[in-house]
């Protein structure tokens, strides 16, 4: 993925909200733009190929 670690910890240590797909923090409880509770953290795996 990133050439070092803390790069990859940047990019891929985030919340993606189920409802309106905006970036949240890792530690979020509910989405900072529409406010639902339905997060899931990023995909640390490449889809598509």
């Amino acid at each position: 993925m990133a050439r070092f670690p803390e790069a990859d910890a940047r990019l891929l240590h985030k919340k993606i909200c189920m409802k309106c797909n905006a970036r949240n923090g890792w530690r979020a409880t509910r989405c900072r733009r529409c406010g639902s509770k339905h997060l899931r953290p990023k995909a640390r795996d490449s889809r598509g190929q």
